[in-house]
């Protein structure tokens, strides 16, 4: 499913417009991302949560070359799925 399909999904089942779904996404999908670029942990009861997580600095392999390199540490978004949400998938 992708956003417009997402979108389109929570439209019918909210009984609102598509424009109206879309905006209110838009603005929780900024939210969610200033938030994590403030360092901050989103926790959603019953959903999951939002956090960001440091990858550190590692060897990595050029496929082509076989050379070694170096991948420098990065941060990286991650999701926890609430124990209700885990329950529901199996």
């Amino acid at each position: 499913m992708n956003k417009s399909q997402l979108i389109k999904a929570a439209a019918e089942k909210s009984g609102l417009s598509q424009k109206q779904v879309a905006e209110a996404w838009n603005s929780i999908e900024e939210t969610i991302i200033e938030t994590l670029v403030a360092g901050d942990k989103i926790q959603l009861s019953g959903f999951g949560t939002f956090e960001v997580r440091q990858r550190a600095e590692r060897a990595g392999r050029n496929p082509k070359t076989g050379e070694v390199v170096t991948v420098p540490a990065c941060k990286y978004p991650a999701y926890v799925a609430a124990k209700a949400v885990k329950e529901k998938l199996n």
